[in-house]
């Protein structure tokens, strides 16, 4: 179905997808991959985290996670 987009200001944009109107699929053009311990991530104003052992297991067995070699 045809979008009709009126006036648009992009500023910035740091990261993420911009779609106007239709598409058949949108593929990712980066991939990354971040391991973090328990109660890495955690916001708020307050916080606590109670973690007696915490280990993270960063062995990565896929030699191709997410391939992004042809969606240029």
């Amino acid at each position: 179905m045809p979008a009709i987009i009126g006036p648009v200001q992009i500023v910035n944009v740091g990261g993420g997808i911009v779609q106007f109107g239709d598409t058949v699929y949108i593929s990712p053009k980066s991939a990354s991959k971040t391991n973090a311990g328990s109660g890495a991530f955690n916001t708020g104003g307050l916080i606590v985290t109670n973690n007696g052992l915490s280990g993270t297991n960063v062995l990565d067995t896929n030699l191709i996670d997410q391939p992004i070699a042809g969606n240029n």
